[in-house]
């Protein structure tokens, strides 16, 4: 089921941020419009998902017109001059189900003194593997 809620985007000097009004002035931000709207789903997925699992009411969405764009820039404090409300919809369920469901076990060889060392720090070596993987994919 698609869930589709209104989101003010804001020109910054280093790109974009993101606020969602009807879920407790949800924010996120990317540096440039593409990666402000990818993190726009990804935010958006990630609220509605984890209400979902924790049983909490999640409000209904306003419609754009409800909206006013310039309260919101007076409250943050920042420039209306290329600002812009849109829609952000994701299939919740479907995106969950490639995001923060599914784990794939993976086998990987590292040297001996690595591991010992690892070990020794208590590391997470999952963790480690996804952040360098997201690290390697966003070059």
């Amino acid at each position: 089921m698609l869930s589709a809620y209104p989101a003010c985007f804001f020109k910054e000097k280093t790109g974009y941020s993101v606020i969602f009004p009807d879920l407790n002035w949800l924010a996120t931000c990317g540096d440039t419009l593409n990666e402000a709207l990818e993190a726009a789903v990804d935010c958006l997925a990630g609220y509605l998902y984890t209400g979902q699992q924790e049983n909490q009411e999640i409000p209904a969405p306003s419609a754009l017109t409800d909206i006013d764009i310039s309260h919101i820039a007076e409250e943050l404090e920042t420039d209306l001059s290329d600002a812009f409300i849109n829609m952000v919809a994701v299939d919740v369920a479907e995106y969950a189900k490639t995001h923060f469901e599914k784990s794939v076990k993976k086998t990987l060889s590292i040297p001996a003194w690595l591991n010992k060392a690892a070990l020794e720090k208590n590391i997470n070596f999952s963790q480690v593997l996804q952040e360098a993987l997201l690290k390697k994919i966003k070059q």
